[in-house]
C-alpha cells in the first residue's frame, strides 16, 4: 500500500500561487482533466478516476483529523467502459469533475485544481519513497516556498465538499 501526506487549501489568488510555483524549483508537468466517480462503501473511499482515456480504481484510507496521511491502492482498469461496468456493481455516491494543473517538486505533486461547482484549490501530495520523515521535510519545504498557511487547510475531500454544497 502506498502512502502520502496531503494538504488542500481554497485558492483566493491563482495568479499569486502561479508566481510562487514558477519562482520555485517545481517543474510544470501537464494539464489533466479528471472525473472522479465515488462509490458508496463501508470503510474508506473508493473512486474511479477517469483521466485522458485511462481508468484507475483508487481505494484509500485517510486521516481526516491529523496531518492527512493517506494509505492508498491503485488498480488500473482496462476493457470496454469500466465506468459503466462499475455502475452495475456499486452505488454511485457523487461525481467530481476537475481540471488539474500539475507541477512536481521532487516527490511532491502540486495541483492547481479548478473543481466544477466548488472553485479553485491547491493540493499538495508528498509521496513517501524512503520514509515518512523525509517526505514530511519535503512537504514542509513546499508549504514554505508556496507561502501556505496550514491552519487554513481543508481536511476533507472534494467529494465531501461537493456533497455539503449540494445538501444546502
Amino acid at each position: 500500500m502506498a502512502l502520502n501526506l496531503e494538504l488542500k487549501i481554497k485558492v483566493n489568488s491563482r495568479k499569486y500561487l502561479l508566481e510562487k510555483i514558477k519562482s520555485s524549483k517545481a517543474k510544470y508537468s501537464k494539464i489533466i482533466n479528471q472525473k472522479d466517480v465515488y462509490y458508496k462503501i463501508r470503510k474508506g473511499l473508493l473512486k474511479l478516476r477517469i483521466e485522458n482515456g485511462t481508468y484507475t480504481l483508487i481505494k484509500y484510507l485517510r486521516d481526516e483529523k491529523g496531518k492527512r496521511w493517506s494509505n492508498y491502492h491503485l488498480l488500473t482498469l482496462i476493457g470496454e467502459n469500466p465506468e459503466s461496468y462499475l455502475k452495475d456493481i456499486f452505488k454511485i455516491d457523487i461525481v467530481v469533475e476537475k481540471k488539474r494543473e500539475l507541477y512536481m517538486y521532487k516527490n511532491t505533486r502540486i495541483h492547481l485544481d479548478s473543481v466544477k461547482g466548488l472553485g479553485n484549490f491547491l493540493e499538495l501530495e508528498s509521496v513517501v519513497i524512503n520514509n515518512k520523515k523525509e517526505s514530511e521535510i519535503e512537504f514542509n519545504e513546499a508549504v514554505k516556498f508556496l507561502d501556505l498557511d496550514p491552519t487554513k487547510q481543508l481536511k476533507t475531500s472534494y467529494k465531501n465538499l461537493l456533497k455539503q454544497k449540494l445538501s444546502r
